[in-house]
């Protein structure tokens, strides 16, 4: 299904130890041109080798796979690719696996019951630099920061910049933040930037956990 774009193909790889849920999945990503499967991996270890051979703008990945969970292989692809886009794609409802993948710099965590079209907008998402986490997810991460204290925040960020880490938690966009402030999304993007270094993270869904453990979201 043609998009109507001229512009070059999103290079997806698929790391997933289940042969026919990487068909389905490479399957619906052809119907849409504007992505392209570059490659596929059935363990981590393999994962993690096509990953730093083919360097994609997105690594779709499972948690649990065989000779080398996702955790794993998101570690060692982020040490030798720290701005990878990695989204896990799992069924793993569980708020801890969550937290984890979170923390380790996962750009995002989606439940494989998701729709087809959810999907394809959860990519499009994230190869923008926004945070893609299922809704279910979300509540749990929530929950989960709910049930203990907040811990103080130590970091000095401006009004604006606690403002726009706010919007960052409830899965705002860039365009979004512009236009809930009145400003111009190049001055969004700075913001984030910002509150990236001042916190010493590498990603929006980084800023977003931190957000929800200091109260701010």
């Amino acid at each position: 299904m043609s998009n109507g774009t001229t512009e070059a193909p999103i290079n997806v790889l698929l790391i997933d130890d289940h042969t026919l849920f990487r068909t389905g999945i490479r399957l619906l990503l052809q119907r849409h041109n504007e992505f392209l499967v570059v490659g596929e991996a059935a363990d981590g270890v393999e994962g993690v080798k096509r990953a730093i051979q083919l360097r994609p703008h997105i690594i779709l990945m499972d948690l649990h796979m065989p000779i080398m969970n996702g955790l794993e292989a998101l570690h060692l692809i982020l040490q030798d690719i720290p701005d990878a886009v990695v989204l896990m794609l799992t069924v793993s409802e569980d708020a801890d696996d969550l937290a984890k993948a979170l923390k380790a710099g996962a750009s995002g965590y989606l439940l494989k019951n998701i729709d087809a079209d959810e999907l394809i907008k959860a990519l499009h998402k994230a190869k923008n630099g926004e945070s893609v986490i299922s809704a279910a997810m979300t509540s749990k991460l929530v929950q989960q920061f709910r049930r203990g204290e907040a811990p103080q925040n130590k970091v000095h960020l401006t009004p604006r910049e606690q403002e726009v880490l706010t919007s960052i938690a409830r899965g705002g966009s860039n365009k979004e933040i512009a236009r809930q402030f009145d400003i111009t999304e190049s001055t969004v993007k700075i913001h984030v930037q910002n509150i990236l270094k001042k916190l010493e993270l590498s990603s929006r869904v980084q800023a977003a956990i931190y957000a929800l453990e200091h109260g701010l979201a």
